[in-house]
Protein backbone atom coordinates (compact mmCIF):
# COMPACT_ATOMS: atom_id res chain seq x y z
CA UNK A 1 0.00 0.00 0.00
CA UNK A 2 1.42 3.10 -0.95
CA UNK A 3 1.40 5.98 1.72
CA UNK A 4 2.32 9.75 1.98
CA UNK A 5 4.90 8.63 3.87
CA UNK A 6 6.55 6.72 1.35
CA UNK A 7 5.66 9.06 -1.81
CA UNK A 8 7.77 11.59 0.42
CA UNK A 9 10.68 9.21 0.81
CA UNK A 10 13.59 10.84 -0.67
CA UNK A 11 16.01 8.04 0.41
CA UNK A 12 18.80 7.51 -2.14
CA UNK A 13 18.12 10.66 -4.15
CA UNK A 14 20.46 13.62 -4.10
CA UNK A 15 19.54 17.38 -4.02
CA UNK A 16 21.49 20.32 -4.91
CA UNK A 17 20.04 23.23 -2.86
CA UNK A 18 21.89 26.99 -4.09
CA UNK A 19 21.83 29.73 -1.14
CA UNK A 20 21.59 26.60 1.10
CA UNK A 21 23.35 27.52 4.11
CA UNK A 22 20.90 30.27 5.60
CA UNK A 23 17.18 31.22 5.43
CA UNK A 24 14.80 29.39 3.38
CA UNK A 25 17.39 27.48 1.47
CA UNK A 26 19.01 26.07 4.75
CA UNK A 27 15.09 25.32 6.16
CA UNK A 28 14.56 23.17 2.27
CA UNK A 29 18.03 21.42 3.09
CA UNK A 30 17.07 20.72 6.54
CA UNK A 31 13.30 19.14 4.98
CA UNK A 32 15.04 17.08 2.11
CA UNK A 33 17.62 15.68 4.16
CA UNK A 34 15.09 14.75 6.89
CA UNK A 35 13.40 13.00 4.21
CA UNK A 36 16.78 10.62 3.61
CA UNK A 37 18.02 12.71 0.30
CA UNK A 38 21.54 13.16 0.27
CA UNK A 39 22.11 16.89 0.19
CA UNK A 40 24.71 19.40 -1.35
CA UNK A 41 24.61 23.04 0.04
CA UNK A 42 25.82 25.15 -2.15
CA UNK A 43 26.28 29.13 -1.68
CA UNK A 44 29.21 31.44 -1.80
CA UNK A 45 30.74 31.35 1.62
CA UNK A 46 32.07 27.92 1.93
CA UNK A 47 32.80 27.99 5.60
CA UNK A 48 28.90 28.81 5.64
CA UNK A 49 27.80 25.82 3.76
CA UNK A 50 30.91 23.66 5.82
CA UNK A 51 28.89 24.51 9.16
CA UNK A 52 25.49 23.80 7.57
CA UNK A 53 26.53 20.14 6.05
CA UNK A 54 27.84 19.45 9.80
CA UNK A 55 24.93 20.43 11.20
CA UNK A 56 22.36 18.46 8.82
CA UNK A 57 24.59 15.08 8.86
CA UNK A 58 24.51 15.12 12.74
CA UNK A 59 20.08 16.54 12.86
CA UNK A 60 19.40 13.74 9.95
CA UNK A 61 21.94 11.45 9.27
CA UNK A 62 21.97 12.21 5.67
CA UNK A 63 24.94 12.78 3.88
CA UNK A 64 26.03 16.57 3.16
CA UNK A 65 28.34 18.09 0.88
CA UNK A 66 29.22 21.81 1.03
CA UNK A 67 30.07 23.69 -2.28
CA UNK A 68 30.94 27.28 -2.72
CA UNK A 69 29.64 28.32 -5.95
CA UNK A 70 28.40 31.99 -7.28
CA UNK A 71 25.37 31.07 -9.29
CA UNK A 72 25.58 34.72 -11.12
CA UNK A 73 28.80 32.93 -12.89
CA UNK A 74 28.25 30.42 -15.63
CA UNK A 75 31.00 28.50 -14.80
CA UNK A 76 30.91 27.93 -11.59
CA UNK A 77 27.05 26.57 -12.11
CA UNK A 78 28.92 24.39 -14.43
CA UNK A 79 31.32 23.48 -11.73
CA UNK A 80 28.48 23.11 -9.25
CA UNK A 81 26.75 20.32 -11.25
CA UNK A 82 29.83 18.49 -11.75
CA UNK A 83 31.48 18.27 -8.55
CA UNK A 84 27.75 16.96 -7.44
CA UNK A 85 27.91 14.23 -10.06
CA UNK A 86 31.55 13.18 -8.79
CA UNK A 87 30.87 13.10 -5.03
CA UNK A 88 27.83 11.44 -5.14
CA UNK A 89 27.17 9.88 -8.66
CA UNK A 90 23.59 11.00 -9.08
CA UNK A 91 21.49 14.08 -9.11
CA UNK A 92 17.71 13.62 -8.81
CA UNK A 93 16.42 17.34 -7.49
CA UNK A 94 17.77 20.83 -8.11
CA UNK A 95 16.58 23.77 -5.93
CA UNK A 96 17.24 26.95 -7.17
CA UNK A 97 16.83 29.35 -4.41
CA UNK A 98 20.13 31.40 -4.36
CA UNK A 99 18.84 35.25 -5.07
CA UNK A 100 19.81 38.90 -4.17
CA UNK A 101 17.26 41.98 -4.11
CA UNK A 102 19.90 45.07 -3.45
CA UNK A 103 18.75 48.13 -2.30
CA UNK A 104 18.41 51.79 -4.06
CA UNK A 105 17.26 55.03 -3.20
CA UNK A 106 15.16 55.38 -6.17
CA UNK A 107 14.56 54.19 -9.94
CA UNK A 108 17.74 56.18 -11.28
CA UNK A 109 20.13 54.87 -9.21
CA UNK A 110 20.10 51.90 -10.26
CA UNK A 111 23.18 51.50 -12.38
CA UNK A 112 24.44 48.96 -14.86
CA UNK A 113 26.35 47.21 -12.95
CA UNK A 114 23.44 46.61 -9.99
CA UNK A 115 21.10 45.83 -12.63
CA UNK A 116 23.12 42.74 -14.44
CA UNK A 117 24.37 41.28 -11.13
CA UNK A 118 21.06 41.13 -10.06
CA UNK A 119 20.02 39.56 -13.62
CA UNK A 120 22.92 37.21 -13.15
CA UNK A 121 22.21 35.80 -9.83
CA UNK A 122 18.24 35.44 -9.69
CA UNK A 123 17.81 34.47 -13.79
CA UNK A 124 21.41 33.64 -15.33
CA UNK A 125 22.06 30.95 -12.77
CA UNK A 126 18.99 29.27 -12.69
CA UNK A 127 18.40 29.35 -16.02
CA UNK A 128 22.23 27.64 -16.45
CA UNK A 129 21.69 25.30 -13.49
CA UNK A 130 18.29 24.34 -14.81
CA UNK A 131 19.22 22.86 -17.93
CA UNK A 132 22.39 21.52 -17.07
CA UNK A 133 20.74 19.29 -14.27
CA UNK A 134 17.51 18.59 -16.12
CA UNK A 135 19.48 17.62 -19.08
CA UNK A 136 21.17 14.56 -16.94
CA UNK A 137 18.24 13.76 -15.30
CA UNK A 138 15.92 13.47 -18.45
CA UNK A 139 19.16 11.03 -19.91
CA UNK A 140 19.00 8.77 -16.41
CA UNK A 141 16.60 8.13 -13.83
CA UNK A 142 14.52 11.94 -14.16
CA UNK A 143 14.02 14.38 -10.97
CA UNK A 144 12.58 17.34 -10.15
CA UNK A 145 13.73 21.02 -10.46
CA UNK A 146 12.32 23.68 -7.78
CA UNK A 147 12.71 27.05 -8.51
CA UNK A 148 12.48 29.92 -5.83
CA UNK A 149 11.13 32.99 -7.20
CA UNK A 150 9.08 35.47 -4.86
CA UNK A 151 5.46 36.60 -4.68
CA UNK A 152 6.48 40.08 -6.01
CA UNK A 153 7.38 38.83 -9.65
CA UNK A 154 3.19 39.21 -9.56
CA UNK A 155 2.43 41.86 -8.24
CA UNK A 156 5.92 44.20 -8.70
CA UNK A 157 7.21 46.95 -6.21
CA UNK A 158 9.13 49.54 -7.55
CA UNK A 159 11.67 49.48 -4.59
CA UNK A 160 12.15 45.85 -5.85
CA UNK A 161 12.49 46.56 -9.64
CA UNK A 162 14.98 44.66 -11.02
CA UNK A 163 14.62 41.88 -8.15
CA UNK A 164 10.90 41.24 -9.51
CA UNK A 165 11.76 41.60 -13.18
CA UNK A 166 14.15 39.00 -12.91
CA UNK A 167 11.97 36.60 -11.17
CA UNK A 168 9.36 36.88 -13.41
CA UNK A 169 12.16 35.56 -16.03
CA UNK A 170 12.01 32.71 -13.19
CA UNK A 171 8.52 31.78 -13.49
CA UNK A 172 8.64 32.01 -17.57
CA UNK A 173 11.57 29.88 -16.93
CA UNK A 174 9.52 27.16 -14.98
CA UNK A 175 6.71 26.75 -17.52
CA UNK A 176 9.31 26.40 -20.44
CA UNK A 177 11.59 24.23 -19.13
CA UNK A 178 8.44 21.96 -17.87
CA UNK A 179 7.41 21.57 -21.59
CA UNK A 180 11.09 21.11 -22.56
CA UNK A 181 12.19 18.49 -20.31
CA UNK A 182 8.89 16.65 -19.57
CA UNK A 183 7.83 13.78 -19.10
CA UNK A 184 11.12 12.98 -17.15
CA UNK A 185 11.94 16.11 -14.94
CA UNK A 186 9.05 18.03 -13.31
CA UNK A 187 10.07 21.87 -13.20
CA UNK A 188 7.94 23.67 -10.72
CA UNK A 189 8.07 27.67 -8.93
CA UNK A 190 7.39 28.55 -5.31
CA UNK A 191 6.72 32.20 -4.52
CA UNK A 192 7.24 33.38 -1.10
CA UNK A 193 6.03 36.76 -0.10
CA UNK A 194 7.05 37.77 3.18
CA UNK A 195 9.10 36.10 4.87
CA UNK A 196 11.35 36.22 8.41
CA UNK A 197 14.96 35.98 6.84
CA UNK A 198 18.12 38.19 7.36
CA UNK A 199 17.01 40.32 4.25
CA UNK A 200 13.62 41.23 5.86
CA UNK A 201 15.09 42.54 8.74
CA UNK A 202 15.47 45.97 7.35
CA UNK A 203 12.00 46.16 6.10
CA UNK A 204 9.74 43.69 8.05
CA UNK A 205 7.85 43.77 11.49
CA UNK A 206 9.93 41.18 14.37
CA UNK A 207 9.12 37.78 14.75
CA UNK A 208 6.07 37.98 17.31
CA UNK A 209 4.84 41.39 15.99
CA UNK A 210 1.87 41.71 13.72
CA UNK A 211 2.59 42.28 9.96
CA UNK A 212 -1.05 44.03 8.85
CA UNK A 213 -0.01 43.95 5.37
CA UNK A 214 -0.28 40.51 5.46
CA UNK A 215 -4.14 38.66 5.64
CA UNK A 216 -2.59 36.00 8.04
CA UNK A 217 -1.22 38.81 9.59
CA UNK A 218 2.08 37.66 10.49
CA UNK A 219 5.71 37.07 8.24
CA UNK A 220 6.19 33.39 7.13
CA UNK A 221 8.69 31.51 8.54
CA UNK A 222 11.60 29.84 6.52
CA UNK A 223 10.66 26.22 8.01
CA UNK A 224 6.90 26.49 6.54
CA UNK A 225 8.16 26.33 2.92
CA UNK A 226 10.34 23.08 3.66
CA UNK A 227 7.13 21.09 3.58
CA UNK A 228 6.17 22.09 0.04
CA UNK A 229 9.91 21.92 -1.50
CA UNK A 230 9.63 18.46 -0.27
CA UNK A 231 5.89 17.76 -1.46
CA UNK A 232 7.79 18.84 -4.96
CA UNK A 233 10.37 17.05 -4.81
CA UNK A 234 9.24 13.60 -3.78
CA UNK A 235 6.62 11.42 -5.89
CA UNK A 236 4.14 12.85 -3.67
CA UNK A 237 3.45 15.47 -6.72
CA UNK A 238 3.91 13.45 -9.77
CA UNK A 239 1.80 15.00 -11.60
CA UNK A 240 2.18 18.17 -10.98
CA UNK A 241 4.85 20.42 -13.30
CA UNK A 242 4.66 24.12 -14.69
CA UNK A 243 3.05 25.14 -11.59
CA UNK A 244 3.84 28.59 -9.87
CA UNK A 245 2.81 28.45 -6.42
CA UNK A 246 2.19 31.77 -3.90
CA UNK A 247 3.18 31.25 -0.56
CA UNK A 248 2.40 34.75 0.97
CA UNK A 249 -0.03 34.78 3.90
CA UNK A 250 -2.98 35.81 1.05
CA UNK A 251 -0.93 39.14 0.22
CA UNK A 252 -2.31 41.35 -2.90
CA UNK A 253 -1.10 43.92 -2.88
CA UNK A 254 2.49 45.15 -3.47
CA UNK A 255 4.82 44.92 -0.53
Amino acid sequence: MTTSASLHDLTGKVAVVTGGSRGIGRAIVQALAEAGADVVIASRKLDACELAAKEVETSTGSRAFPVACHVGRWDECDQLIEQTLEHFGRLDVLVNNAGMSPLYENLDDITEELYDKTFAVNLKGPFRLAVRAATHMAENDGGSIINVGTAGSLVASARQLPYACAKAGVNALTVGLADAFAPKVRVNAILPGPFLTDVSKSWAPAEGEEASFVPLRRMGKPEELGPLALHLASDASSFTTGAIIRVDGGVTKKV
